[in-house]
């Protein structure tokens, strides 16, 4: 699902430099990667979906060459086919808990919103025990719950890859099992990928294998 080769990135100011030489993940898998702060681990997400273009190497998502694509093509691809849970959770302030979760229907013809749809959010709502806030803006929600409105959000196109940052890190002990179950599940009955970013170890156990950044060479921006 994920084939990385000759991976060089470095940001124009600052000194961090991430060389990934080769790193596949196959379709199904749900593979955690770790690693120090500041070792690249979400600039590695942020160039799989896209959002930070290529400039030296190759990243292919399924049949797609993500290095390949122009700024409008990687915004579509990455609208239709990855689910990105952020770890800043990037909701709209201005709308609602079923509006952010309803929102990548909007912004794109590539997905239709319709009555199906507006019941799987509703439902993934009920899911992660923000059913009942629905209505409220996102200001009024705990850190916790913003954590679970941009899950609903990533889940609900049914993408073919999930690229989680810290999709946990919010979360007391008793739902962080609960919400990465239900990653799991998702990623199970609709055959995607889940690539994720934690710094919880006590969840490794859970995965089909461990991404460590430390096998890579990266040195930490200043």
């Amino acid at each position: 699902m994920i084939n990385i080769e000759k991976l060089h990135f470095s940001y124009l100011t600052g000194d961090f430099h991430l060389y990934i030489s080769k790193l596949n993940v196959e379709k199904g898998e749900k593979v955690a990667v770790i690693g120090p702060s500041g070792s690249g681990k979400t600039t590695l997400l942020n160039l799989i979906a896209g959002i930070i273009p290529v400039t030296n190497g190759n990243i292919r998502v399924g049949e797609t060459r993500i290095d390949s694509l122009n700024d409008a093509q990687r915004r579509d691809f990455r609208i239709q086919n990855i689910g990105f849970v952020f770890q800043d959770f990037e909701l709209l302030d201005y709308l609602n808990v079923i509006d952010n979760i309803l929102h990548p229907f909007r912004i794109t013809r590539a997905l239709r919103l319709d009555k199906d749809v507006r019941e799987r959010a509703v439902a993934l709502a009920k899911n992660m025990d923000i059913g009942d806030k629905l209505k409220r803006q996102t200001n009024d929600l705990s850190h916790g719950e913003k954590q679970r409105n941009a899950i609903c959000r990533a889940l609900l196109p049914h993408p073919k890859l999930i690229l989680a940052d810290e999709a946990t890190g919010n979360l007391d002990p008793e739902n962080k099992d609960r919400i990465l179950d239900l990653l799991f599940q998702a990623v199970d009955e609709h055959e995607a990928t889940l690539l994720a970013v934690t710094h919880d170890h006590e969840l490794l156990k859970k995965f089909d294998r461990i991404v460590d950044f430390r096998n890579f060479q990266s040195k930490e921006a200043v």
